[in-house]
C-alpha cells in the first residue's frame, strides 16, 4: 500500500511535514534492491545492521517535534539520511551524527544531491551529541537508549522538545523530553515502539549498569 496515501492523509496534519515527505522520496536513500519498497509503510534495511525506521513513525514523530523555519536541530543516528532531510526541510540548521562511518558517507551525497545545503554532519558518538553547536530546539534521536542520555537533555534549550526511545528492545518507549522557558525539564511517554540500540560506549555502560543485579545488604 502506498503510505503516502494510507498514512499520511490521515496522521499528518501539519502542513509543513506534508510538504517535506512529497519533497523527498525515500528511494534515493535506499539500497537498489530496497528501492521497490519506498512506497511501503515499514522499517527498510540500510545495511550496517541498521533500518530505517517506516515512513508514519518518521512523519509522526517531526510532527511531535513542533520544528519551526528558525530551528537548530540535533539529529542522532543520520542512518541512510532520509530523516535528515526531511528534516533540512523544516528547520535553519540540523547537525547530524552516527556513529557508523559507512552510513554517513553514504548519505552525505545523497544529501548534497538534493540540496541540503544546512545539514551538518559528523561520525561519532551520539550519544555525547555535539556540544559546540548546543543548544538545540529540538533532538530526535533515532537508536533505543537503555536510559537516558543526560548529555542529549542538557543539551535541549529553553522551550525546546526532544524524542528519543528508551528501553529494552521487547519494551521501549518513545519518550518525549521538554524543557521549559524556565529550564525545567519534564519527561512523557508516547508510544511503544522498536527500534535499533544506540551504541557507544557511553550507551554500553549505561545499558551494563541497568542489567546489573542491585545489592540489598542481609
Amino acid at each position: 500500500m502506498d503510505w503516502e496515501a494510507a498514512m499520511v492523509d490521515l496522521l499528518i496534519t501539519d502542513a509543513r511535514v506534508r510538504e517535506a515527505l512529497e519533497s523527498i522520496p525515500r528511494s534515493a536513500f535506499l539500497r537498489p534492491g530496497q528501492r521497490p519498497y519506498a512506497l511501503e509503510d515499514r522499517p527498510l534495511d540500510i545495511g550496517e545492521g541498521q533500518t530505517t525506521s517506516q515512513p508514519s513513525l518518521i512523519a509522526w514523530t517531526l510532527e511531535q517535534l513542533r520544528l519551526r523555519p528558525g530551528s537548530r536541530v540535533l539529529e542522532v543516528g543520520t542512518g541512510c539520511g532520509y530523516q535528515t532531510a526531511l528534516l533540512s526541510r523544516l528547520c535553519a540548521q540540523v547537525y547530524s551524527i552516527d556513529i557508523i562511518e559507512p552510513l554517513v558517507r553514504g548519505a552525505k551525497p545523497v544529501l548534497e544531491r538534493l540540496g541540503c545545503a544546512n545539514v551538518h554532519l559528523r561520525v561519532a558518538d551520539g550519544y555525547l551529541g555535539w556540544p559546540e553547536a548546543a543548544p538545540f530546539d529540538a533532538i530526535v534521536v533515532a537508536a533505543g537508549a537503555s536510559v537516558m542520555p543526560a548529555p542529549l537533555v542538557e543539551q535541549l534549550a529553553p522551550g525546546g522538545r526532544m524524542i528519543i526511545p528508551v528501553g529494552e528492545p521487547d519494551d521501549m518507549t518513545l519518550r518525549l523530553v521538554k524543557r521549559s522557558a524556565s529550564g525545567e525539564v519534564t519527561e512523557e511517554k508516547l508510544i511503544a515502539v522498536r527500534f535499533v540500540p544506540l551504541t557507544g560506549p557511553h550507551a554500553e555502560l549505561d545499558q551494563k549498569a541497568k542489567s546489573r543485579p542491585s545489592f540489598t545488604p542481609g
